[in-house]
């Protein structure tokens, strides 16, 4: 993978855990000479993450709307910016530009990004690793619900598995790099999920 993009908050979260590993993701994405692409700005996890990979000379492509820019959250320091008019544009390069995604905790935005681009890989739409760094067990909760919705019969088991999930940056790194996506149908029959 040549470059993931990174789904986080713009707030650092109320345990410093989430802001070192945050960091850490960053370091070791560098280290790998892997790419982040993420949402532009210098404040929460996402300036940590960006900061992570800056500062071990890694490179870092951020991608924010003109709205946001303006409102003093913009990373300075980065190796490339792009500037967009909307969200949805700026949703459409990240997922174009990059190899795979992580999510790492956040709010609303973060969730809405991590969905968005789970189901565009259960339309067949990309075949690209999707993971959830889960610090702190952050996102078992996530976990719970998606196995509900397989138990409820709202979501197959074969997408289930297309959310990568660790507690670790290497084993989700690691798991990343041996993903084989899903042979999933053009057209998806009514009866099913």
């Amino acid at each position: 993978m040549n470059s993931i993009t990174i789904f986080c908050g713009s707030s650092e979260g109320t345990d410093p855990v989430f802001k070192e590993m945050a960091y850490s993701l960053g370091k070791q994405l560098a280290k790998d000479k892997t790419t982040v692409i993420y949402g532009g700005a210098q404040i929460g996890l996402m300036g940590a993450v960006a900061n992570g990979a800056l500062e071990n000379n890694g490179k870092v492509t951020g991608v924010i709307p003109h709205f946001l820019s303006g409102k003093e959250v913009l990373h300075e320091g980065l190796t490339e910016l792009i500037q967009v008019d909307t969200m949805h544009e700026r949703k459409t390069i990240m997922a174009e530009k990059s190899d795979g995604f992580i999510a790492l905790p956040g709010g609303f935005g973060t969730f809405e990004e991590l969905f968005e681009i789970l189901t565009w890989a259960q339309l067949g739409l990309h075949q690209k690793p999707i993971g959830v760094l889960n610090i702190n067990g952050f996102y078992d909760d996530l976990h719970e619900m998606v196995q509900k919705m397989v138990d409820n019969g709202f979501l197959k088991p074969l997408n289930q598995d297309m959310l990568i999930k660790s507690s670790s940056i290497k084993d989700l790194l690691g798991e990343m790099r041996n993903y084989i996506a899903p042979d999933v149908p053009k057209w998806i029959k009514s009866n099913e999920t």
